[in-house]
């Protein structure tokens, strides 16, 4: 048996619970899926690269060498397992702050599954142009999937229109990216394809080919059908 007061309780929490279910149904996409948390796609790549960092450098896992880009002696897998390896601490935190940043950037237009695929994609362009440059050294680290990432980043705010956001967002990208890749290209022709920096050798050939690979790819996208 239900009391008046009873009555009134449970109707204000029906209330309450119909303005919830409205709640979460306008903020659902037209297909009925509830969003997902913005990042996860960049944090997925960062927890990834930590993990490989770790077995690597500080538990010393036999095997894990396998995973860097041998191009004398390429295995497939290396065109994207070279992409979560990283010589030293300084080489992992430098790589991890710019995939913070512009993977964010990325997956703010193109999605969880948009920013993995790109870092992907465009670090095997990175993997090629090492292999092309240096045959005979052995690669690691995420800095031509990051080159890459600068590229699609602001080249897809100049495709979304000229509203204020995109505008200025591509302005400081761009100017940003330009900075980087005229400065990729000096070291290239003045140093050569690698130079020694802290221990370790940067390929500025395998920055040059990631960013090339996240330019052709959204000229690529962009022919696609919306």
């Amino acid at each position: 048996m239900m009391t008046s007061s009873s009555a009134v309780c449970c109707a204000q929490q029906e209330n309450r619970r119909s303005h919830t279910i409205t709640r979460v149904a306008q903020t659902a996409d037209p297909s009925g899926a509830l969003p997902h948390p913005p990042g996860n796609g960049t944090f997925v790549l960062m927890l990834i690269s930590c993990v490989i960092f770790i077995l690597d450098n500080l538990l010393h896992v036999p095997g894990i060498q396998f995973l860097y880009l041998h191009n004398a002696n390429v295995q497939w897998w290396q065109l994207i397992t070279h992409q979560f390896c990283h010589g030293n601490l300084a080489h992992l935190s430098s790589n991890l702050f710019q995939l913070c940043v512009f993977g964010r950037f990325v997956e703010e237009t193109e999605g969880f599954w948009g920013v993995i695929g790109i870092y992907l994609i465009t670090g095997v362009g990175a993997a090629l142009a090492s292999m092309i440059c240096l045959p005979k050294s052995v690669g690691v680290g995420a800095s031509g999937a990051i080159f890459g990432l600068f590229a699609t980043s602001v080249l897809r705010r100049v495709s979304e229109g000229w509203s204020l956001k995109s505008l200025l967002e591509a302005v400081v990208l761009g100017n940003f990216v330009i900075r980087q890749l005229l400065e990729e290209m000096r070291m290239q022709v003045v140093g050569g394809s690698a130079v020694h920096s802290g221990g370790l050798q940067v390929a500025h050939a395998a920055h040059l080919g990631g960013a090339l690979a996240g330019i052709l790819l959204i000229l690529f996208l962009s022919k696609l059908p919306k």
